[in-house]
């Protein structure tokens, strides 16, 4: 019998959503470390084995995949919680190695992921031969998720003129992802009076999850993110910034063409165009669409 990938999917339980994950029936323990989840290896093991010796069939794969080849460790030692409410050092995964985790295992149940991960990997080697595929299959993913077909062509420009900007900044010698988050405070704080962790708290989009807020924007925030992004190019690419705290004049100048545009905007409109829209729930590319639409 042909079992769907979806089915396996590591999914909230509602009532213990810190604690616990569903993995098929079976329970799966995770902990948040270092801004995202990881979970319990045991866990893991026993879902897709039934092994009634779960930590031993680990040391088995641990010792078979990991030490005899001498490849450096993917799981980290974290304290989780067990049965009798109680906290023991246990072995733990990230999403990205909970799948490769999942490829060392000679299971029925593992081989969904195994057919959907090649599947993947086909696709993104597909994409660096082809650039327009990613956004295709970009394009495509949002439609999926319900997002209307405007707002996804604005998306899309966005992150194409933010892929210009971080092009830009690496010109220029800014290769790290702190810089870039530095800068991009910069910009957002320029533009809405907010950075971006002060505007996901705005929109109440949970702390622990990977819910990008662009993806929780409406078109006018959209829009105005995008010119001060484009703006903060220009003005980079024209003068060339070599230290950081110039980097951050010329967020902040670019933020603020795209500030006073917003206010500009607001006062014509009679209304904020900063939104507590978040997409999240269930109907909320409804009320994305709805935003859409002249009030």
């Amino acid at each position: 019998m042909t079992v769907s990938v979806r089915s396996y999917i590591i999914a909230p339980m509602n009532n213990q959503q810190n604690k616990l994950v569903l993995f098929q029936s079976k329970q799966i323990r995770r902990i948040w470390h270092s801004e995202e989840w990881f979970y319990s290896v045991v866990d893991i093991i026993e879902a897709l084995t039934d092994s009634p010796t779960p930590r031993q069939y680990w040391g088995k794969v641990k010792q078979r995949e990991f030490i005899d080849l001498q490849l450096s460790p993917i799981w980290v030692q974290l304290k989780v919680e067990s049965a009798d409410g109680k906290k023991y050092t246990t072995d733990c995964v990230n999403t990205k190695n909970a799948f490769r985790l999942i490829q060392s295992i000679p299971s029925k149940k593992a081989e969904p992921f195994k057919i959907w991960l090649a599947e993947v990997g086909k696709e993104r080697l597909d994409e660096i031969e082809n650039p327009e595929l990613a956004q295709e299959r970009m394009k495509e993913l949002y439609e999926q998720k319900g997002y209307p077909k405007d707002w996804i062509d604005k998306r899309l420009r966005g992150i194409a003129i933010r892929q210009n900007l971080t092009d830009e900044w690496k010109e220029r010698g800014l290769t790290h992802e702190q810089d870039y988050a530095i800068l991009t405070a910069e910009i957002s704080k320029a533009t809405f009076g907010m950075t971006p962790s002060e505007y996901r708290k705005y929109k109440n989009i949970p702390y622990k999850t990977k819910a990008n807020l662009r993806d929780n924007m409406t078109d006018l925030e959209l829009i105005f993110m995008m010119l001060g992004e484009k703006v903060t190019t220009e003005i980079s690419h024209q003068e060339k910034p070599k230290v950081m705290i110039e980097h951050k004049k010329v967020a902040k100048r670019g933020g603020s063409v795209a500030g006073n545009a917003r206010k500009q905007t607001e006062k014509e409109l009679g209304r904020s165009v900063i939104s507590t829209l978040n997409l999240l729930g269930e109907g909320a590319k409804k009320k994305l669409k709805n935003s859409l639409s002249p009030e």
